[in-house]
C-alpha cells in the first residue's frame, strides 16, 4: 500500500494541465468526496496499528501534495485569462458611437449670419449686462417714456442707489450703439446674442431668447434698400418662391417702421392653422434709424442715414423646421436635439 501512495505523490508532482478544465478533472480524481484521497483515509481502520502511523503520513504528504497541485494549477489558468482580458480583440466590430448634433438655434444662427455675409455684414458682439444708456435712452426711449412699457426688463441694482440703470439686456439693439459710438460709416453689420424680458414661459414666450439684428449706416440708404436686402434674406433662408410683405409698425429706434411677413412656407400662402389661414407669418421688425439715434451716437444725421432690422432666431427656426412649442428649445430634451443629427 504504501508503494502505492508513494507512486500516487509521483503522480500527481508529474501532473500537467493545458487547458483550464484539467484542473477540474485533478480535483475530481484526487480531491472529490468519491476521489482518490478520501477513499484513502477511508482505508485507515484496516491498516494494522504498526503501520497506522506511517499510512497515515503519506496519506496527508498526499493531499498537501495534491491541493499545492491543484491551486498552482487555477493560479496559472486564472493569470492567463487575466492576460487574455487585458489584449483587445481586434478582429471584433468596434463599438458604435453616437453622433452629436448642432442644436437647431446654432444651425438657424449660422445660416442668418451666412447668408448676410454674402452681402458684406459683419458681426459684432456686445455684453448681456448693459447700462441704461445703450439699452434705452440711446435708442430714443426718453426716461419715463410710454415706449419704455413695450419690454419688460429685469433691472440690476447696484450700491445703495435705488436707480434702475442696470439691466439684462432686452433686444441686442445695444450692440448697434456701441458699434456707432466707436466706428465711422459706413457701417455693416449684424448683433447675434441672447436677450432677457420678464415674461411667463409658454409655447410660445419665454424670459430668454436669442436675437440677430442688422445694421446699416451709409450715405444715400433708403427703405428701398432695406426692402431689397429683406426679401434677398427671406428667400435664401426659406426657398426662392417666398414672398415678403412690409406692414406700418411703430419702434422708438426707427421712423418709419415696419413689421416684416413672409408667405407660409407650409401652405404656399394658401392659409393654415400655423398661419392662422392668413396666408403670412411674421418674422422680423425693421425700419430706418431715426435721425435722433444717429445724433445720440454722434454720427450726422444730415450727411448718413441707415436701415435696422431684428428678429427672433426661435421664431425663423420654428417656421423653418415646423416646431410648435418654444420650450423645446432650453430643455435639452435628447429625443428632440437627434432630430438635427443631419440638419
Amino acid at each position: 500500500m504504501e508503494e502505492k501512495i508513494k507512486q500516487l505523490i509521483t503522480d500527481v508532482e508529474n501532473f500537467s494541465a493545458t487547458v483550464k478544465d484539467d484542473a477540474e478533472v485533478f480535483r475530481l480524481k484526487y480531491l472529490s468526496k468519491k476521489g482518490i484521497i478520501p477513499s484513502l483515509f477511508g482505508e485507515m481502520k484496516n491498516v494494522s496499528a504498526d503501520e497506522r502511523k506511517s499510512f497515515g503520513l503519506l496519506v496527508n504528504e498526499l493531499k498537501n501534495k495534491a491541493e499545492e497541485k491543484l491551486n498552482t494549477l487555477r493560479d496559472t489558468f486564472e493569470s492567463s485569462s487575466e492576460e487574455k482580458k487585458d489584449i483587445p480583440d481586434l478582429s471584433l466590430p468596434a463599438e458604435p458611437q453616437q453622433l452629436g448634433a448642432r442644436h437647431p438655434i446654432s444651425l438657424v444662427r449660422h445660416r442668418i449670419l451666412e447668408i448676410f455675409s454674402h452681402i458684406g455684414f459683419t458681426v459684432e458682439y456686445g455684453p448681456e449686462i448693459e447700462d441704461d444708456w445703450h439699452n434705452f435712452t440711446a435708442l430714443n426711449f426718453p426716461e419715463n417714456h410710454p415706449a419704455r412699457d413695450m419690454q419688460d426688463t429685469f433691472f440690476i441694482r447696484t450700491g445703495d442707489s435705488n436707480k434702475d440703470d442696470i439691466a439684462l439686456r432686452t433686444h441686442t439693439s445695444s450692440v448697434q450703439v456701441r458699434v456707432m459710438e466707436t466706428q465711422k460709416p459706413p457701417i455693416r453689420i449684424l448683433a447675434p446674442g441672447r436677450v432677457y424680458r420678464n415674461e411667463a414661459i409658454s409655447a410660445r414666450a419665454h424670459c430668454f431668447f436669442h436675437q440677430v439684428e442688422g445694421l446699416y449706416v451709409d450715405e444715400g440708404v433708403s427703405f428701398a434698400d432695406l426692402k431689397q436686402t429683406l426679401m434677398y434674406f427671406a428667400k435664401e433662408m426659406f426657398d426662392a418662391d417666398t414672398k415678403i410683405r412690409l406692414r406700418p409698425s411703430y419702434f422708438p429706434f426707427t421712423e418709419p417702421s415696419a413689421e416684416m411677413d413672409v408667405s407660409c412656407n407650409i401652405c404656399s400662402g394658401k392659409g393654415c392653422n400655423v398661419c392662422k389661414y392668413t396666408g403670412w407669418l411674421e418674422i422680423l421688425g425693421c425700419g430706418m434709424v431715426d435721425p435722433n439715434v444717429l445724433e445720440n451716437c454722434k454720427i450726422d444725421a444730415k450727411k448718413y442715414s441707415g436701415f435696422a432690422f431684428g428678429m427672433g432666431i426661435e421664431r425663423i427656426a420654428m417656421l423653418k423646421y415646423n416646431i410648435n412649442d418654444l420650450r423645446l428649445f432650453s430643455e435639452n430634451d435628447v429625443r428632440f436635439l437627434k432630430q438635427f443629427v443631419s440638419a
